[in-house]
C-alpha cells in the first residue's frame, strides 16, 4: 500500500541487531523528569533533541514511556483522564529528551479546554526546532476517532514528522489487529507528515519496545568521549 510520494504504509519494520542494541543501550541510561510546562512561555531553553509522545486519554501513553525506559513509575497516568494539562520533559542519559504531551479526546472536557490544548500543542510543535518526531499512540482495540484525525491534521500543519504506534496489541486477536493495522495505514497515507511505518506494541508483553527504542535512538546525540 503506497501513496503518491512512494511511501509504503504497509511496510513492516526490519531493524538490524546493531540498531536494536543501540536502542537498548540508550534506554538503559538513567531517565529523569526535569521540567513541566503549562504554557509556551514555560518551555525549557534547550537544543537537545526531543521526541514527544501524544495520544488520547487512556491510550496507554504513560505505560509505554515506562516500558521504554524500564521504569515502572517514571510517567504517571492521571487518576482523572484529561486532567493533566502540561508538557512533561524527561532527560534520557544526556542524549535525548522525551516529552509527555497532555492527553486529548477526553469526552467530558469542555470545548474551551480542547481549544486550549490544540493552541498550546500547535505553538509547541511549530516553535520547537529541536523536536525531531512525535510518536502518536493509537489504541489497537478501537477505531480511529475524529480527535485523532484532528491531531494528525495539526501535525501536518506544523510540518512535524509523526509516527503512529499501536498500543495494547496484547488485548486484540490477530485478525482484529490486522484489520486495525490496515485501517491506520490507510489513514496515514493521507497525511504528508506521517512516517511510513506503523508499529504495533504492548507495554505488557514488551512487543515492539526494542524496535521503538531503536527508532528513537536515531535522534539521540552522540555520547561524549
Amino acid at each position: 500500500m503506497g501513496d503518491a510520494d512512494g511511501r509504503d504504509f504497509s511496510a513492516s519494520l526490519t531493524l538490524s541487531p546493531e540498531l536494536i542494541e543501540a536502542g537498548r543501550l540508550l534506554f538503559a541510561r538513567p531517565c529523569e523528569f526535569f521540567h513541566g510546562a503549562q504554557n509556551i512561555s514555560q518551555l525549557p531553553v534547550s537544543d537537545a533533541p526531543e521526541v514527544a509522545f501524544a495520544g488520547r486519554s487512556n491510550v496507554g501513553k504513560s505505560s509505554l514511556i515506562n516500558a521504554l525506559t524500564g521504569q515502572k513509575s517514571l510517567a504517571r497516568a492521571s487518576s482523572e483522564p484529561g486532567r493533566t494539562k502540561q508538557l512533561n520533559f524527561f532527560e534520557l542519559g544526556g542524549r535525548l529528551v522525551l516529552v509527555d504531551m497532555p492527553g486529548y479526546g477526553y469526552a467530558k472536557a469542555a470545548k474551551s479546554v480542547k481549544e486550549d490544548w490544540q493552541g498550546m500543542m500547535f505553538d509547541y510543535l511549530r516553535g520547537r526546532p529541536n523536536l525531531r518526531r512525535v510518536v502518536l499512540l493509537l489504541d489497537a482495540r478501537v477505531e480511529t476517532k475524529a480527535s485523532d484525525r484532528e491531531v494528525m491534521d495539526l501535525f501536518d500543519k506544523a510540518a512535524i514528522n509523526f509516527q503512529v504506534v499501536l498500543t495494547k496489541c496484547d488485548d486484540v486477536k490477530p485478525k482484529a489487529e490486522e484489520a486495525r493495522y490496515r485501517e491506520v495505514a490507510a489513514e496515514m497515507s493521507r497525511h504528508p507528515a506521517a512516517h511510513p511505518v506503523v508499529l504495533p506494541t504492548s507495554s505488557q508483553t514488551g512487543r515492539g519496545i526494542p524496535e521503538l527504542r531503536a527508532e528513537l535512538a536515531a535522534f539521540a546525540e552522540e555520547p561524549a568521549n
